[in-house]
């Protein structure tokens, strides 16, 4: 379905959304210009590293809370809108190790209530508060080893995740090359999934080689195929970041007010889609010069 379908459908007004990709790789762009396009509200985030997908959402005013092990962009700096929304007591955020949150995705995808975790003990993120609970552990002594501490954390049902993957079939199974991260504790701890592809294979080549299979269709509610779906971050094997427009963005971000704003009527709400954002950004001339960036490395 297209990304406009699959948000109306399974984006709704106060969703926990997981959010796949990594700082400035494989995020699912397409899918999060569609939902700051429908508007959808008081939305909470959850992931590892929430990067410009997040700093956008916060920017447009649709997130109520975000709950990750950071939120920055790399060599190219914090995301500005997160840092001033919770600075300016705007946002709940809960902090977490990326461990942390891989580790209560893996609570819930087992269908357990909790999780036992040792790597967050001597650490002052374990002792802030949960803005959203109150309560962000359990500590226990192990039954076992008597005198030895061990953290439990909550386990994170998303109600859905949204990805950008390489390849999918039509049924949705997904094949994701190069990192994983958290993403397949956190697909298969969701309700629901959207995942974004560069391209659709025939469901002969997944069979023909099911091992390349990241993620069984059993777990997936919507594919979306959008080529270049992840600009201006980058997709293994397909395209690199774009640091230009990355480089613009943050601009607009850091500045914020009437800029930032500019920023999202020019490069969202006034696009249909996101062919018509991606001829804004270049075009043909951009595409193929961040292909040849990529082509280099792999």
């Amino acid at each position: 379905m297209t990304a406009a379908e699959a948000v109306s459908r399974f984006v709704f007004d106060g969703a926990i959304i997981g959010m796949g990709g990594q700082t400035i790789g494989r995020s699912a762009m397409a899918v999060y210009h569609e939902i700051i396009r429908q508007k959808k509200r008081d939305l909470t985030l959850v992931g590892c590293n929430l990067s410009i997908p997040m700093d956008l959402l916060v920017g447009a005013g649709l997130v109520r809370r975000t709950e990750c092990g950071t939120g920055n962009l790399e060599r190219f700096g914090t995301t500005f809108c997160w840092r001033k929304a919770i600075e300016q007591g705007r946002l709940e955020n809960e902090d977490y190790s990326h461990l942390a949150m891989v580790t209560r995705f893996l609570a819930g995808e087992m269908g357990l209530p909790f999780m036992p975790i040792q790597s967050l003990l001597g650490s002052d993120i374990l002792y802030k508060k949960a803005a959203s609970t109150g309560k962000k552990f359990e500590m226990i002594e192990n039954p076992w080893n008597p005198g030895e501490k061990v953290v439990l954390l909550p386990a994170l049902n998303p109600d859905v995740s949204i990805i950008h993957v390489q390849k999918s079939d039509e049924q949705g199974n997904l094949i994701i090359e190069g990192f994983l991260t958290h993403e397949p504790e956190m697909i298969r701890a969701s309700k629901m999934v959207i995942a974004s592809c560069e391209e659709i294979i025939p469901s002969e080549e997944i069979r023909k080689y099911p091992e390349r299979t990241t993620i069984p269709y059993v777990y997936v509610s919507a594919i979306v195929l959008q080529p270049w779906g992840a600009h201006p971050t980058s997709t293994y094997r397909y395209y690199q970041y774009d640091p230009e427009h990355i480089l613009e963005y943050q601009g607009c971000a850091r500045e914020g007010g009437t800029a930032f704003w500019e920023y999202l009527e020019k490069y969202i709400y006034s696009c249909k889609s996101f062919d018509e954002y991606l001829e804004k950004v270049g075009g043909l001339k951009k595409y193929n010069s961040l292909r040849q960036e990529m082509m280099k490395m792999v």
